[in-house]
C-alpha cells in the first residue's frame, strides 16, 4: 500500500532554526548550495491516459468551496487558460515514464451527515474512498474543517494510497485545515507556527482553508500519478517517500527558500498571490514539481 505525506513547511523550518539559530534574510538563499535531487524510478506502473477523478465530500462544504476544487481539477487538463496555467504545471507529469495523463472530474458523492463521525481513522478514509469509481480512477476523499483525521496537522495534510489485492485502486485524502492547523497545512496563506512571522499571502480564491487544500490536492494527485503503488518515482524509503511534489517542499516561485515561498504573481485588483491560471477565470498557487528531465524542482514563475 503506497502513501505520501505532505509535511507542512514549518516542520522543517523548526529544524533549520535549531541548527542555524537565526532568522533567514533574503541573502541567505545565496548561501545555501543546491544539492542534486534525483527521484529514482522503481519500475512500477504509473497512471497514464485518461484518468477519472471521483470526489467524496465528507462533511459540510459550501457550493462555492466545492467549485474551487472542481475547477482546479478541470484546469489541469484545460488548454484554454492563459499562461502560466495549471495545465502547463500538470504537463510536467508527462515527462515521467509512460507519457501524459488527462484528468477528468467523475462523480461526486456528498456525505454531509457525518455518517462515520467527526473523528476518522485510515480505515474510515479507505471506506469512504470505496464510494468512488474503480476503473482507471483516483478517488479523492475531502474532509471538512470540523473533521479530525488521524495524523492530520501532526504529520500530514493529505495522503495517497492504494487498495490492497490484485486490482489495486489509487485513492487519496485531503483535509481542510482552516480551523485546525492553518499555520501548517494552509501556509503560505496563513502565518506559520514556527519561523519568520512574515505577513501571509492572500489566498487567490478568498478561502484560506480550501486554497490550502488545493496545494495538498496538487501534491497527492501528482504523487498518485507518478507513484500510485509505491513502486514508481520516489526518493528515500518506500514507507515515507519523497515524491514528485513532496520532494520540493515550500517552493512556489523563483528564489524560494525555507520560510519564503518565492516570487509569485499578485492580482492587482485583489492583492491575491498566485502562479497559475485555471478555468472560469480561476487563479491558483501551485507547489513546485520535480522535473525528471532537469532533475530539479520546477516552478511556473
Amino acid at each position: 500500500m503506497g502513501s505520501i505525506y505532505r509535511f507542512a513547511t514549518p516542520s522543517y523550518l523548526l529544524l533549520l532554526f535549531l541548527l542555524v539559530g537565526t532568522v533567514f534574510e533574503p541573502s541567505f538563499a545565496a548561501l545555501v548550495k543546491q544539492q542534486p535531487l534525483v527521484l529514482k524510478y522503481h519500475n512500477g506502473a504509473l497512471l497514464k491516459g485518461e484518468i477519472t477523478v471521483n470526489l467524496i465530500w465528507y462533511g459540510h462544504f459550501t457550493p462555492a468551496q466545492r467549485s474551487i476544487i472542481v475547477d482546479f481539477i478541470q484546469s489541469l487538463s484545460s488548454a484554454a487558460s492563459p499562461t502560466p496555467s495549471a495545465a502547463s504545471w500538470w504537463r510536467t507529469t508527462s515527462k515521467y515514464k509512460g507519457g501524459a495523463s488527462t484528468l477528468i472530474v467523475g462523480k461526486q458523492v456528498l456525505v454531509e451527515n457525518y455518517s462515520l463521525g467527526k473523528s476518522l481513522k485510515n480505515v474510515h478514509i479507505a471506506a469512504l474512498a470505496s464510494k468512488g469509481g474503480l476503473l482507471n480512477a483516483v478517488n479523492i476523499v475531502l474532509t471538512a474543517k470540523d473533521v479530525v483525521v488521524d495524523g492530520f496537522c501532526m504529520s500530514r495534510c493529505g495522503t495517497h494510497r492504494s487498495t490492497p489485492g490484485k486490482n489495486r485502486v489509487p485513492y487519496a485524502w485531503v483535509g481542510n485545515s482552516e480551523t485546525q492547523c492553518p499555520g501548517q497545512c494552509a501556509w503560505p496563506f496563513h502565518q506559520p507556527i514556527y519561523g519568520p512571522q512574515t505577513p501571509p499571502l492572500v489566498a487567490p480564491n478568498g478561502d484560506v482553508g480550501v486554497d490550502g487544500m488545493v496545494i495538498t490536492l496538487a501534491t497527492v494527485l501528482a504523487g498518485a500519478v507518478t507513484n500510485p503503488f509505491n513502486n514508481g518515482y520516489f526518493q528515500g524509503p518506500a514507507t515515507a517517500p519523497l515524491e514528485a511534489v513532496s520532494a520540493c517542499p515550500g517552493m512556489f516561485g523563483s528564489g524560494s527558500y525555507p520560510g519564503y515561498p518565492g516570487q509569485v504573481l499578485v492580482d492587482k485588483a485583489t492583492g491575491a498571490s498566485y502562479n497559475a491560471h485555471g478555468v472560469n477565470g480561476r487563479k491558483y498557487l501551485l507547489p513546485a514539481m520535480w522535473d525528471p528531465q532537469t532533475s530539479a524542482c520546477f516552478t511556473l514563475v
